[in-house]
């Protein structure tokens, strides 16, 4: 018979998942074995022989998982063959009992990502506040907003971030719900046709601080659902990430010059001593394609797998790791870089008065005076850009006063409607008073009240409710923590409580 050489041993080993599930499988182990005590499947010195040793075993923590986790097939053969190792065949052979692999390694990736999701949902929380707090210092600030990248109308700075707020508020709202189809327990399905121990599910779920059960066993070990709807969050989550990055990168440049990213967010050059690269933005920008590259992994790894449990999916928890790591790392960082964010106030201002951005409410103010269609107005407005731009309508703003250059757009307003229109619309209603104004961008903005717009009275409120938003949705994860904790300290109190058993007996 063939050995194996070194390669095609490690073919089957998954240890970097094992070492992100051990701590799970302790809580695991200790739960069920809690249950099949309480449920007279095994005996007290038994049960209290091998809770004492997986505590000896957790409390070695990385030690077993450097030392011990290497020489089994995965974490949790190691860790019953320790077990068995330091207490006897005849005890901790028994631990297993009602049990499989297969709802095992289901239950213990729930719990790992439950607590890596209620960390994901703590830094998105903090990442949003960021972006609230910085919006609400820069709420008179005026930059062009863009369509196509082009210049198209003036809005606050604190009305554009908002933007970014609100997508991010929706992936927290995303997370929730994966959140809550991932806390639900497997634990009793066994291989995948539950078992014939008396086992009670309710009560491994409720020590381990699931919600609920996941009630068909051939379901609760096979579907790895929550792990698509989670990869599916965080790719979704760093596409939003990667354009506020996209953001950052442009407005850091010389040609918009909006921005200055922190010191220790920003690279230099090799060669050319003047650089400051957005670096960190840009590395965000390109592991999306990472977390988006783990999502297809993912999809196709599960794709047409037949019921119930195959070895296929132990491939899908490396993608969930990688996904992981690098979304959480990912939002901090954005974080970091919108907290120390310098924005260069005046030459977003001087810009956002490029390109005619005021030509849409002098559509509109059109309409409004002299009652023309909307349609009309625009054709008439579009002329009048059209020779602006050739003219280059900001050089003509400087050399003359505001006054003249209004009273030269009227004329030629009601040249363009006469060729339109077949009348002046300065006999229609529409004067210079209202031509200023309406070319005005700080009144520009201020019309423009509309809910959800970017007028100054509304983005002030879209930030008070954001802030009630933010807390109430912290509550909301805080609780979740809480439920979590206290089950699992429940359990420990389980534990200690028959871990005592055998030294009652000895006496």
């Amino acid at each position: 018979m063939q050995k194996q050489n070194k390669t095609t041993k490690n073919y089957i080993l998954s240890l970097d998942a094992d070492r992100w599930l051990f701590h799970a499988d302790v809580l695991v182990d200790k739960a069920h074995v809690v249950m099949l005590k309480e449920r007279g499947i095994i005996k007290r010195d038994e049960v209290s022989a091998i809770l004492n040793s997986l505590t000896k075993i957790e409390e070695r923590g990385e030690d077993f998982i450097e030392h011990e986790l290497p020489s089994y097939e995965d974490v949790h053969t190691a860790i019953e063959s320790v077990l068995i190792r330091e207490i006897g065949e005849d005890k901790g052979g028994r631990m297993h009992t009602g049990r499989s692999r297969n709802d095992e390694v289901a239950t213990c990736i729930r719990i790992a990502l439950r607590d890596e999701l209620l960390e994901m949902m703590k830094e998105v929380h903090g990442l949003r506040r960021a972006i609230i707090e910085k919006a609400a210092e820069n709420v008179d600030t005026i930059m062009p907003g863009y369509t196509h990248l082009q210049h198209a109308q003036p809005t606050p700075f604190a009305h554009h971030f908002l933007a970014h707020s609100d997508a991010f508020a929706r992936d927290f709202s995303r997370l929730v719900n994966a959140y809550e189809h991932t806390n639900v327990s497997p634990l009793g399905a066994a291989a995948f046709a539950s078992t014939g121990f008396p086992v009670d599910r309710e009560r491994t779920a409720k020590l381990l601080g699931f919600d609920s059960v996941l009630e068909n066993s051939m379901d609760a070990v096979s579907t790895r659902d929550f792990i698509i709807e989670t990869i599916s969050c965080y790719a979704n989550l760093m596409t939003n990430l990667s354009r506020l990055a996209e953001e950052i990168i442009l407005w850091s440049t010389s040609e918009f010059d909006f921005v200055r990213l922190p010191e220790e967010y920003a690279t230099g050059s090799s060669i050319m001593p003047q650089k400051r690269n957005p670096d960190y933005a840009e590395l965000v920008r390109a592991r999306t394609g990472t977390v988006h590259g783990c999502l297809m992994g993912v999809l196709s790894i599960c794709k047409a797998l037949p019921y119930s449990y195959n070895r296929d999916l132990q491939e899908v928890t490396p993608h969930l790791l990688q996904a992981t790591e690098t979304t959480t790392a990912s939002v901090a960082v954005m974080k970091s870089i919108v907290e120390g964010l310098e924005l260069k106030k005046e030459e977003m201002e001087k810009k956002a008065q490029i390109g005619f951005t005021t030509a849409t409410e002098l559509a509109d103010t059109i309409v409004r005076e002299t009652g023309i269609s909307f349609r009309t107005a625009h054709k008439i407005v579009s002329s009048l850009a059209s020779v602006l731009a050739d003219e280059n309508m900001e050089s003509i703003k400087e050399q003359e006063s505001e006054k003249a250059f209004v009273a030269e757009i009227l004329p030629r307003i009601d040249d363009f409607a006469m060729s339109i229109v077949g009348k002046k619309l300065s006999e229609m209603g529409l004067t210079e008073k209202k031509v200023k104004e309406a070319l005005n961008i700080a009144s520009n903005i201020q019309k423009r009240n509309v809910k959800g717009g970017p007028a100054k009275k509304e983005v002030l409120r879209m930030q008070r409710a954001r802030r009630m938003d933010l807390e109430k949705e912290e509550k909301s994860r805080e609780a979740k923590e809480e439920r979590v904790r206290r089950s699992l300290e429940e359990l420990e109190r389980e534990v200690k409580k028959k871990k005592k058993v055998i030294k009652v007996i000895k006496k």
